[in-house]
């Protein structure tokens, strides 16, 4: 078990070495990959409590999915059905979608329902 920020860099370290001889064709009985193993699950369980990862907002979400889809606000409310007032609204943390929007967030953009809902 990890206890100190120390021992988790020198750990963060001791992977990336092992990183470069640990590869798919490396045996499961191999010594390099058994050790690559415990640290990964020693490091995953400190960063569980150390660095928790936050479920992003739902704003945080569209604004991705506009990128990765290069939408603008304007083509966001088309595709959603709403007007882009409404969309800056939603950006901006104002309003929240009806529930026939949400639909559509999710179907169009392909958001997740534990995302939109919470």
């Amino acid at each position: 078990m990890i206890k100190t920020e120390i021992q988790y860099e020198a750990i963060m370290k001791r992977i990336d070495e092992l990183l470069k001889v640990v590869n798919d064709d490396t045996p499961k009985e191999d010594k390099d990959f058994i050790e690559l193993m415990l640290l990964t699950d020693a490091i995953e369980e400190y960063e569980n409590v150390h660095y928790p990862i936050a479920t992003p907002s739902l704003t945080e979400v569209i604004k991705l999915r506009m990128f990765e889809m290069n939408l603008t606000q304007a083509k966001l409310a088309e595709l959603l059905g709403v007007s882009a007032p409404r969309i800056s609204e939603y950006l901006s943390g104002r309003s929240e979608p009806t529930l026939k929007v949400a639909r559509n967030i999710h179907h169009k953009l392909n958001i997740s329902p534990s995302i939109i809902l919470q």
